[in-house]
């Protein structure tokens, strides 16, 4: 079996089961979500059972929250992982985040009396949206043009003090990050029986030791087999973190004769994972230093044509044959490589999936 294979099964590409929202996205630890449709896409690829509404409805409840994690990008993510991913990731985008704040004419002070009006407003009003919060900001004399608004918002993210919660309509909004998911899991726990309750694999926020090999153990759990530099480029932490990560589960995992890494003991592959469509930024592409694996040298412009985009593909065998689109009220599919009539079909059996998720037609 490649290493393909495997990390197509480790994505759960081969859907193994009905997890639901919340579950999957803790199986996969952290699903890209700048664009949350195409989140909710990715999590409709590995669980044919998933709806847009229980997305919403898992953002709703506190379970799910997005927040600025790896590489300075908003990531979807399990409550209880935000806080300790967040001590991992944040101190090295501060800086990034300071000099955006500086080109967009918002000086240090400001930034700080920015998140000084975020979290009051929140504290006093509940969830609020973007342009809620930057008028509240913006009442207050502090430069929100441009993209001084999304920067100062990630301002005070960065310091962990907001984290993007509950639907509003089509927008996310904002809430106080500790007291959202805190409260909520509180609640969980006093309604659920404590007896035979799941066990989250989750770090202490700040014991940064602790919370290198939780990543190495849940990032291979979901990406093995994989080297240290393939976690660095994922979560855009220094390769020497990755490496300490991967030191300390050492006694955990194989080394293969391609000198990629794996746990020891983890469910066996399935013999094939079937076609799928996935999302422009699905984690599958996303994942690893170099995503020639799953992507052929031929196809590698038509789905990464630069500026930072990465298209909705087409995938046969964990490999990339194609991509598609939704215009309008239509799944269109633009295979560039021929594939076998029974892939054809079940490639057609997901474009009427996708439509139905998103409430278009396959063409």
């Amino acid at each position: 079996m490649t290493p393909r294979d495997r990390r197509a099964a480790a994505q759960l590409l081969h859907r193994p089961g009905v997890l639901g929202a919340t579950e999957l996205v803790r199986r996969l630890l952290a699903v890209q979500a700048q664009d949350l449709r195409s989140a909710r896409l990715a999590l409709r690829a590995r669980d044919a059972s998933i709806r847009r509404d229980d997305v919403d409805a898992a953002l709703n409840a506190g379970e799910l929250v997005v927040a600025w994690l790896n590489r300075g990008t908003l990531h979807l993510v399990a409550g209880e992982d935000h806080g300790w991913l967040l001590s991992l990731t944040a101190p090295a985008r501060m800086k990034g985040n300071e000099r955006r704040l500086r080109e967009e004419g918002v000086v240090p002070r400001e930034a700080e009396r920015a998140a000084e009006i975020i979290t009051s407003s929140l504290a006093a009003e509940g969830p609020l949206t973007r342009p809620e919060l930057a008028e509240r900001i913006a009442t207050e004399g502090i430069r929100t043009e441009g993209q001084a608004t999304p920067h100062l918002l990630m301002f005070a993210a960065l310091r962990g003090a907001i984290a993007l919660g509950p639907m509003r309509g089509e927008r996310q909004a904002f809430v106080l990050a500790r007291e959202w998911v805190g409260e909520r899991a509180a609640r969980r726990d006093a309604a659920a029986p404590r007896e035979g309750a799941p066990v989250r694999d989750a770090a202490p926020p700040g014991d940064r030791d602790a919370g290198l090999a939780t990543l190495a153990r849940r990032y291979l759990a979901s990406h093995g087999p994989a080297a240290p530099a393939d976690l660095a480029a994922w979560t855009g932490l220094p390769l020497r973190d990755a490496r300490a990560g991967y030191d300390a589960i050492a006694a955990h995992t194989v080394e293969g004769d391609d000198g990629l890494i794996d746990l020891a003991e983890r469910e066996p592959a399935p013999d094939r994972v079937p076609p799928r469509l996935l999302p422009a930024f699905d984690p599958y592409l996303l994942g690893w230093k170099d995503r020639s694996f799953a992507v052929p040298s031929d196809h590698a412009r038509r789905i990464h044509p630069g500026g930072g985009m990465l298209r909705a593909t087409i995938t046969v065998d964990g490999r990339v044959v194609g991509t598609w689109t939704a215009p309008g009220a239509t799944v269109e599919l633009d295979l560039l490589e021929p594939v076998r009539p029974a892939d054809a079909a079940a490639l057609r059996a997901e474009a009427a999936e996708v439509a139905a998720f998103t409430s278009a037609r396959p063409s």
